[in-house]
């Protein structure tokens, strides 16, 4: 009987006052962060506007005109999870607003590296002939490469989440909820939960064209795509504040009542998942990881082409591949780890190991996976509590980086910091605060590099 009251006195989440609320569960919740009843309120209705986005209103207008006018377009993508839910959202939105004409290209990791640089913006052209680009999950720091769009004509969109540098891309359109001046409420949107308000926007536009009703298309609804927003928010690991996990909820609701992608459902049960009992560690654990091998050891298409298809036989046989892929990534992870801990044990200062680890790690091995180094990282930060960089070759010349950090250690910082004193040691970074990448770093400039990640 206390279960049911209980249950039944929690949906009142319009209440001004805890009262209704028991001790013990007022308790829990805020030392969750929980402060209002308010708080507990997961429904639609109460996602933050978009309008508070700087720079949506651009993006939608410049999109709504490429829709009507159905010019090509095509979507920029990262090679993770983030941005490969990210790719498929921006795809079936746009073709469900009624763009004819759009495709998507994600950098091969090991050929071009992250984001819309100058080589993958040739390409581009080259092979897709786009009039715009939409960036996904990336863009915020790739001013080179928009540079270069702009030269040959291309309009470039950027959405993305990552906090951007000193230096902004002078692209067509930026929504970026860390971007300076954004009075966004959440800074904690995925590169899915920004792309996903964006085609919000454009949908607004495109009715106040009344371009549904002239050009006979129905308008979407675009809760059909949260099940991808779900996806990317909980495989990025970013945190669940009161506006994702409203985006979570919904999408794992879409996801128990059989209303996903087929693509999510092979992958839900690749992994051995029920998909009517689907919570947000399932999406993390196991969906997650076999999307993001697809792009550590072979080409995120893949995962995004299980992510489009609303064929269930072609959904399921592209799951079994990426599940296939994440065994592989699991047997070169386990070596890796192996022998990342062996030269941890020998960093060690004395017999107590764990206080004795230096205050930061920097890793390398020839031998590593440039695709696995970032979990790697990962795993040693858990171990040590340390914040650290595992590298790897990434050609004859060059090695690139994955950073993981701890609470209290800003790693994107830490980065640009390092890069402000040492000029041309890093040449191209970008992340988080607990997570980061650093590429095209001059392997004789190792040395170098090690005494100024010293200086943490």
């Amino acid at each position: 009987m206390e279960k049911i009251i209980i249950r039944r006195e929690l949906d009142v989440t319009t209440q001004a006052s805890w009262s209704v609320i028991p001790p013990l569960l007022q308790r829990i919740y805020q030392s969750r962060g929980v402060a209002h009843p308010g708080a507990l309120d997961y429904q639609l209705a109460s996602l933050l506007p978009f309008t508070g986005l700087k720079g949506i209103e651009q993006a939608a207008m410049l999109l709504s005109d490429a829709i009507v006018a159905q010019k090509r377009l095509l979507i920029i993508g990262d090679y993770d999870a983030d941005g490969a839910t990210s790719t498929a959202l921006a795809v079936r939105a746009l073709r469900l607003l009624g763009a004819e004409q759009v495709d998507f290209l994600v950098p091969n990791r090991f050929e071009y590296g992250y984001g819309l640089t100058p080589e993958i913006v040739e390409v581009a052209s080259s092979e897709y002939h786009p009039q715009v680009i939409i960036t996904v999950d990336n863009g915020i720091a790739s001013y080179q490469g928009v540079a270069r769009a702009n030269e040959l004509g291309i309009n470039v969109v950027i959405t993305d989440h990552h906090l951007p540098g000193h230096e902004i891309p002078e692209a067509s359109a930026i929504v970026n909820p860390n971007q300076a001046d954004d009075t966004f409420a959440s800074k904690h949107l995925a590169g899915v939960g920004v792309i996903f308000y964006v085609m919000l926007a454009v949908r607004q536009q495109l009715r106040q064209r009344e371009w549904f009703s002239s050009s006979q298309r129905p308008e979407p609804n675009m809760a059909s795509l949260l099940d991808l927003v779900a996806l990317g928010t909980v495989a990025d690991v970013v945190p669940l504040d009161h506006n994702n996990r409203i985006l979570v909820k919904n999408g794992l609701e879409r996801i128990r009542n059989g209303k996903c992608s087929p693509g999510i459902s092979a992958l839900l049960h690749v992994a051995k998942c029920n998909a009517k009992r689907a919570v947000a560690s399932d999406l993390g654990f196991f969906v997650g990881p076999r999307l993001n091998a697809a792009g550590r050891l072979d080409d995120m298409s893949l995962g995004i082409m299980c992510l489009l298809s609303d064929d269930p036989n072609k959904a399921q046989e592209i799951a079994h591949a990426l599940d296939e892929l994440n065994q592989e990534r699991r047997t070169i992870e386990a070596g890796m780890q192996q022998q990342a801990l062996q030269i941890v044990a020998q960093l060690t200062l004395g017999d107590e190991q764990t206080l004795n680890i230096p205050v930061g790690l920097c890793l390398y091995d020839t031998t590593w996976h440039q695709g696995v180094i970032g979990i790697v990282a990962a795993r040693i930060k858990e171990k040590t509590h340390r914040p650290v960089i595992c590298f790897s070759d990434a050609d004859d010349d060059y090695i690139k980086g994955s950073a993981r950090s701890i609470p209290g250690v800003h790693i994107r910082d830490v980065l640009e910091s390092i890069a402000t004193q040492h000029p041309g040691l890093i040449t191209k970074f970008g992340g988080h605060a607990m997570a980061a990448g650093l590429t095209k770093i001059l392997k004789h400039l190792t040395p170098r590099l090690s005494r100024a990640c010293k200086q943490w």
